[in-house]
């Protein structure tokens, strides 16, 4: 076997459908561009459909298969046609990416109900609910990978982002758990936590002070690209690499946490 072949038969997606809640944007994305590029089917996931559809083009003109369906992240009924629309569309529903996210930029005094319940519902409740819908189908059918996304927020207090980290703090706890919950029935449940990317949520956030306050504690002082998360969930999700993991949390973050530890 060549070492072409051997990384193949460790990291290959061959036969498996991935589902990307969030596929639309920066981050989900690229990893439904690495998705695919393992061998996956994707199914792209997102609130708007043609966000949907531009980044369905763009995954079949790398030559792969791709589909995708409309999805309300706060509607448990909106989630379960998400899933439908890829049994439909595939047959099968092997992994699923949580990658749907928001942010409210404000202080903790200026911050109000509203916009507290909005981060919550799509940061926390949204994944407990795609993990209840989809972790179902996936014990009952013997097995599969749930990849959620955290951030270093997790982690660490920032400023302006109470709600946010309190939710994706939220997440990582909830990974663990649901990990442990489906440890004997086939379904792994792993975590990313990003460190500063570019994306939607954090871009407007983006000051110079905050910037140079951000790379002061980045021992590799840079952003990260979107296409660095792709090794990190490749590993996760993969039946062979990632068979032993369960209730990981991997930082993706340019040695971020590990400078404030």
């Amino acid at each position: 076997m060549s070492s072409a072949e051997y990384l193949k038969s460790i990291y290959g997606l061959d036969g498996q459908t991935a589902v990307v809640i969030g596929g639309a944007g920066v981050l989900g994305g690229a990893l439904c561009r690495g998705l695919l590029q393992a061998g996956a089917q994707v199914i792209v996931g997102d609130l708007f459909e043609d966000g949907c559809q531009k980044r369905v083009e763009e995954l079949r003109r790398m030559g792969g298969q791709a589909g995708y369906a409309t999805v309300d992240v706060t509607s448990r009924e909106s989630l379960q046609k998400l899933l439908d629309a890829a049994l439909e569309q595939t047959g099968r529903a092997d992994i699923l990416v949580n990658c749907a996210g928001v942010n409210a930029g404000t202080t903790f005094l200026e911050a109000t109900d509203k916009d507290w319940d909005r981060v919550l519902t799509i940061n926390l409740k949204s994944v407990f609910q795609a993990c209840q819908v989809f972790g179902a189908h996936m014990v009952q059918h013997g097995g599969g990978a749930i990849l959620n996304i955290g951030s270093v927020t997790s982690h660490l207090p920032l400023s302006r982002v109470f709600a946010y980290s309190a939710s994706k703090a939220a997440v990582v706890n909830l990974t663990r758990n649901v990990a442990r919950e489906f440890g004997t029935q086939g379904v792994r449940v792993n975590a990313i936590c990003p460190g500063f990317f570019p994306a939607e949520q954090n871009r407007k956030l983006l000051d110079q002070e905050r910037t140079d306050n951000i790379m002061g504690h980045t021992p590799m002082k840079r952003f990260g690209e979107p296409e660095e998360l792709i090794g990190a969930a490749i590993l996760l999700v993969s039946p062979k690499a990632g068979s032993f993991m369960t209730g990981s949390i991997v930082n993706v973050d340019g040695g971020f946490t590990a400078a404030w530890f």
